[in-house]
């Protein structure tokens, strides 16, 4: 099975940047430890800090989802409602 990677990007509203990054903040720890979790990074961006992207691998389609079903992720999609503008994800698979 091919090793998944995600880039997401998040949009905080400009009045909710600090909320959204504590938010995301605390994903990173029990997503790390998650069964086929092999990197989960998070950045912000250096010119519009209400701009986040997390780039991560998964050693699976199956572990991403597991992933999506676990309770911080929920907790995170439930405390962030309203205080993001948009929400990009891409999934890809490396080629070279």
């Amino acid at each position: 099975m091919s090793t998944i990677t995600v880039v997401a990007k998040l949009v905080a509203r400009k009045d909710s940047v600090d909320a959204v990054k504590t938010e995301l903040l605390k994903l990173i720890e029990p997503t790390m430890k998650e069964q086929g979790c092999i990197e989960y990074r998070l950045h912000q961006d250096n010119d519009d800090p209400a701009v986040f992207v997390f780039y991560e691998n998964w050693e699976s389609s199956a572990c991403l989802e597991k992933h999506m079903t676990t309770d911080h992720y929920k907790a995170y999609v439930s405390a962030l409602d309203g205080l993001i503008e948009g929400k990009s994800v891409n999934k890809m698979t490396r080629i070279a």
